[in-house]
């Protein structure tokens, strides 16, 4: 899907910071360490690997699926982005139980402002916090099988960028709960 939004996004490459296997083929399930049981979404439900996917009108690019990590488990990773006047930071989050936390968004002049991150639980629980359902995978996959009718959700959030000056990174909050598959930025309208 195209939107007037999506020629102002631009999708960030995270793949220096991915430390995290969160999807996992049928025949590899023991490969998932989404969260401390080894949970992980079964790929059969989600896109192919390092795609171009819109959500809700935003690009995304896909991480790549069974090829090593996929995600950024937050450990207080530094993101670096294209310094630029920017309204929001989309995100393709799950997190392991619904969290809030934080992002610091660091600017040219020095300045660092924090924003709220919020993600809904990926127990196929209802979108707490207003975020968009992205993907579900009908089946969450366990180490050594995969269970029918327990789905596991992927959410589109946004954190908005308030500040009117030209965003250069983006800190993630140390919070292992917190999985982020894709990040996409939205430049200002001029």
């Amino acid at each position: 899907m195209f939107s007037a939004r999506a020629s102002l996004c631009e999708p960030v490459d995270i793949s220096g910071h991915r430390n995290n296997v969160a999807i996992s083929a049928a025949t590899e399930t023991k490969a998932g360490e989404f969260n401390v049981w080894g949970n992980s979404f079964s790929a059969d439900y989600l896109p192919a690997g390092k795609s171009l996917v819109h959500v809700d009108g935003v690009p995304f690019e896909f991480p790549p699926v069974c090829e090593g990590p996929d995600n950024v488990r937050c450990a207080g990773q530094f993101i670096r982005v294209p310094e630029g006047r920017y309204d929001w930071i989309h995100v393709l989050v799950a997190s392991e139980r619904r969290c809030e936390d934080t992002v610091e968004l660091s600017f040219a002049d020095r300045s660092v402002d924090p924003e709220p991150l919020r993600v809904s639980d990926f127990w196929a629980a209802p979108a707490w916090f207003g975020e968009v359902k992205a993907f579900e995978s009908l089946v969450m996959h366990y180490p050594h099988h995969g269970q029918r009718g327990i789905p596991a959700v992927m959410w589109a959030q946004r954190v908005p960028v308030t500040r009117r000056a030209d965003l250069t990174g983006i800190l993630l909050p140390r919070n292992v709960a917190i999985h982020v598959f894709a990040v996409t930025l939205q430049r200002t309208e001029l």
